[in-house]
């Protein structure tokens, strides 16, 4: 395999899997379209937001469509609260009340002219999440270092394919960017948002802590086993696959979330 492909083919890779997990994450906007008696409706519902400031659910329509917003906290038994959403110009514009870090909200948007009320992305709510400013000082590195073990890991997977190729050097690169991604930086942006370093494994069931260390857990298996300078391709294209595969994951799937009654049981 030619050098340039062999790189074109591992960004490929590693770009297809990134934008996939990111598309597909329980925070990720819901993005749709409805008509409501013959007036299209596209929308764009946030599920992440920031403790600083009210969520902002914002509808590009122009009249006479209006709408409400219903919500309530998630997993409660509260009773759902509706208000109008506001028109601004060519907008209409709803805000949900900020939570503390972690906190969800279940929220419904339904639109109308006057008639019927049309529900906006499905029968289901929307869930969103909060959290707390992480500095882009932090999370711009995490993500880069991430990106950039991702593309070892999957030179590595490559490598050991190869045989004219020894994945000795990807293998301690991808161990390197994982540990410096997973486990120092990764726990420092969960710390600023979230306020806990670690949930994964054995203090929690935070999925995306715990699939960092299972992926990392391979890439060490696959370390020890090329000592000596062995290939141990085997070993490197088991990491390299589990690590596409846990990658594909959602992610924030079965992330932080804070639990209501706990919190209402210390006031």
């Amino acid at each position: 395999m030619k050098k340039g492909f062999f790189w074109l083919l591992a960004v490929v890779i590693t770009l297809g899997s990134a934008v996939y997990q990111r598309m597909t994450g329980p925070t990720y906007p819901l993005r749709g379209k409805a008509a409501v008696d013959g007036v299209e409706v596209k929308y764009r519902l946030p599920r992440s937001a920031e403790t600083v400031s009210d969520a902002e659910v914002a509808l590009p329509v122009q009249a006479p469509v209006q709408g409400y917003l219903e919500y309530k906290r998630f997993k409660t038994e509260d009773s759902w609260t509706r208000v109008p959403l506001v028109r601004e110009g060519e907008r209409l514009v709803g805000r949900l009340p900020k939570q503390p870090a972690a906190g969800k909200l279940a929220y419904k948007v339904s639109v109308t002219t006057g008639y019927l009320a049309m529900p906006l992305g499905g029968k289901d709510p929307v869930v969103i999440r909060f959290k707390d400013p992480v500095p882009g000082w932090l999370i711009i590195p995490h993500v880069l270092v991430m990106f950039a073990g991702m593309l070892l890991s999957t030179a590595a997977g490559l490598a050991a394919l190869d045989k004219k190729r020894h994945p000795r050097r990807f293998v301690l690169w991808a161990v390197g960017l994982l540990f410096a991604g997973g486990f120092v930086l990764g726990p420092l942006v969960q710390k600023f948002a979230f306020g806990a370093a670690w949930s994964g494994f054995p203090l929690g069931t935070d999925l995306t802590d715990n699939k960092t260390l299972i992926a990392f857990l391979f890439w060490i298996v696959a370390l020890v086993a090329g000592r000596k300078g062995r290939p141990a391709r085997p070993f490197v294209i088991a990491a390299s696959i589990v690590t596409l595969i846990i990658y594909l994951i959602p992610h924030s799937l079965l992330g932080s979330e804070l639990d209501y009654s706990k919190m209402e049981q210390t006031r």
